[in-house]
């Protein structure tokens, strides 16, 4: 069981950082690595499937393909399912559940070809030991994943069990919580987790920017929340594995070996260290500092973050050095954002930033001419589905780079801060003036 084909899903413009923690990870050669649309595709072994599951901050969920082949019907997914020797991965006293989604598929009812996977597991087991496995919708040991395109059906089945930005120790949370993983993938995006890479639809920066974690630049979120971007920085900074505080969907499957799970554990443990690099929130919702707080504390991160209060129009840098901000607005779909600029109303019910236009124009503007004004040198990511953005800040974006906040499409604009109409600031990441 040591050559498995492994997919691990992703969400959309994620793919390149992903492949480059894949290969990571896994001490895969990147040629050995195939990057699709929407995740990574591997030949890897058990083992690395249960690194994936502990390392990865970048996928959604670590996946076995079990069968890949053309169809035409319903019958035709019947038949590639019940080719599985489904009696090797679990036994028939375990229940599971199929999932399944679909891009431009024929059939009319892609929940009754769902159905005829689950018919043809329960068949194969009726069939080999006399009794089949139970359904159970909510909390099944093993759950299986058919995905149809056009022409192919996949089998995939699910190694994590819960999708893996549920990372274990996020109990608080604000109104519109930012996915651990999407906070990982900013990080990744930005170059402060890893090197610079070329997202999907991005055009490569003319001068690379390499400074990050590894070189100990801060990072800070001013409108942090419940702080899942800063709590995610902070256990890399600590080296510190995503999957550490969890269970997964393996532990149930009949390959699953303890005494290795535990030895990745204890190798993981062991790769803990000290910040390596200094990294700060704060929230005009003290409510959410607090929050953020204790999720630190079950993080493990409480004694690496500095989280404070106070309206992210206000709060002056928390370095004398330049360093990198990583901001996630509140926005549109997600919640209406506040701050000093507006409404007193809004002050009073405890929204995450006062002073939001409907556009959320005001606010933007106005923390612009604070970033001008008190940032200089510094880096600001600012995560967003309006792509006028850069115009209501009255700044020239330096990067765009396409990213999914769930169903909804944003861009992350990289703002390289100077002071006002002064000459161009030396900023983080810059390479050295020419002597």
């Amino acid at each position: 069981m040591n050559a498995l084909t492994l997919f691990v899903p992703c969400a959309a413009g994620v793919e390149a950082f992903l492949a480059h923690e894949v290969a990571q990870i896994t001490g895969l050669p990147a040629r050995d690595l195939q990057t699709l649309r929407g995740g990574v595709l591997l030949q890897g072994s058990w083992r690395a499937a249960m690194q994936l599951n502990l390392h990865s901050r970048l996928g959604m969920r670590v996946l076995i393909q079990l069968a890949h082949q053309p169809y035409t019907s319903e019958d035709d997914i019947y038949q590639a399912a019940s080719a599985v020797a489904w009696e090797m991965w679990f036994t028939p006293k375990q229940t599971f559940r199929v999932d399944f989604t679909a891009q431009h598929s024929p059939l009319k009812s892609l929940n009754f070809a769902a159905l005829r996977v689950k018919d043809a597991i329960a068949d194969r087991f009726r069939e080999k030991a006399g009794v089949r496995p139970d359904v159970d919708t909510q909390h099944p040991h093993v759950r299986v994943h058919l995905h149809l395109s056009e022409t192919f059906a996949s089998i995939y089945l699910d190694t994590s069990g819960d999708p893996l930005f549920k990372r274990g120790w996020r109990t608080d949370k604000g109104d519109a919580p930012l996915k651990e993983t999407l906070a990982a993938a900013m990080l990744a995006a930005s170059g402060w987790s890893m090197p610079h890479l070329t997202a999907p639809g991005e055009t490569p920066p003319a001068t690379p920017s390499v400074a990050g974690v590894e070189q100990g630049v801060a990072l800070y979120d001013p409108c942090c929340g419940s702080g899942t971007i800063a709590i995610e920085a902070a256990q890399i900074a600590c080296r510190i594995a995503p999957g550490l505080q969890r269970r997964f969907g393996f532990e149930h499957l009949r390959m699953y070996d303890a005494h290795v799970w535990r030895q990745l554990q204890d190798e993981a443990r062991a790769q803990q260290c000290p910040p390596r690099a200094a990294v700060h929130g704060s929230d005009v919702a003290f409510r959410m500092v607090d929050f953020a707080q204790r999720n630190a504390e079950r993080a493990g991160v409480a004694k690496a973050l500095n989280l404070r209060g106070g309206d992210a129009l206000q709060r002056m840098p928390p370095t004398d050095v330049p360093g990198i901000m990583l901001v996630n607005p509140p926005y549109g779909e997600r919640i209406e954002a506040a701050g000093v600029a507006g409404a007193a109303s809004l002050a009073r019910s405890g929204a995450r930033e006062v002073g939001q236009v409907e556009d959320g124009g005001e606010f933007f503007s106005q923390l612009a001419s604070h970033w001008k004004k008190n940032y200089a040198g510094w880096r600001a990511w600012v995560l967003t589905p309006d792509l006028k953005l850069p115009g209501r800040m009255r700044l020239k974006e330096s990067r765009r780079v396409p990213m999914w906040n769930g169903p909804i499409e944003c861009r992350m604009f990289r703002f390289d801060l100077q002071a006002g109409s002064l000459r161009k600031t030396a900023s983080v990441g810059d390479p050295p003036p020419a002597a």
